[in-house]
């Protein structure tokens, strides 16, 4: 599942994001990429560990504890901490899958990338060119959003960063190991728990909202490792 996620930072959190990665020192993007991925790879990013990058990622991870949707559609296990990355001046990151295990020298574990988020800091218009461009079964998608919104998608697809012609496109970007790890699994549970929100905003009749809830936990508890 591909998933737009919006509003996951206000506008001011945005800002004060912007303003802790802006000061920070930037290094050549192919310090975190494997060995195919190191060949197409050309950005600007932050050292891992960095002090502004990680006042910035646990912002990020308040943020996306406290966001219904995101938690909804990826049953976080563990979240690698955010990174930060950027590109101008024709920079772009050719075709490649993310690695299938990441490790943390921040917090020294190692996560299985079930989903792959892109979390954009610059607004549409400071930019040319820069979409994230996901294949999957149904073709090619190219994302471009608001800032302080989200993509996510499995970490299984093959994706690609169009070349920035104008301005930088700077975003955060990292990794997560879900409860659940099949995607269709978690596609199916997002949709459920989707459906069971919608009819209890709608104060549809109790006897089958508690039916689907019990199935939604049940499912859950079948398909979860925790």
């Amino acid at each position: 599942m591909m998933l737009h996620v919006p509003g996951v930072l206000t506008p001011d959190q945005v800002q004060e994001c912007r303003r802790l990665v802006d000061a920070a020192r930037w290094v050549d993007g192919r310090v975190t990429a494997g060995h195919q991925s190191a060949t197409v790879k050309n950005n600007a990013q932050i050292p891992e560990g960095d002090d502004e990058a990680r006042a910035a990622g646990e912002m990020i991870l308040q943020a996306l504890n406290r966001h219904p949707m995101f938690v909804s559609a990826a049953l976080p296990h563990t979240i690698f901490p955010p990174l930060f990355n950027s590109y101008a001046g024709g920079q772009n990151f050719g075709n490649h899958v993310d690695n299938s295990i990441r490790y943390s020298p921040v917090t020294g574990q190692r996560i299985r990338t079930d989903l792959s988020c892109t979390l954009f800091l610059s607004a549409p218009d400071d930019y040319d060119g820069g979409e994230l461009v996901v294949e999957d079964t149904y073709g090619a998608h190219a994302v471009k959003l608001p800032a302080g919104d989200l993509i996510l998608y499995p970490s299984t697809s093959v994706h690609h960063v169009r070349p920035v012609t104008r301005g930088a496109r700077v975003s955060s970007f990292f990794w997560l190991q879900s409860m659940v790890r099949d995607d269709g699994e978690r596609t199916m549970l997002f949709e459920l728990d989707t459906t069971i929100q919608r009819l209890s905003a709608e104060q549809r009749d109790q006897g089958s909202l508690v039916a689907l809830t019990a199935l939604y936990h049940n499912l859950l508890r079948r398909w979860a490792e925790v």
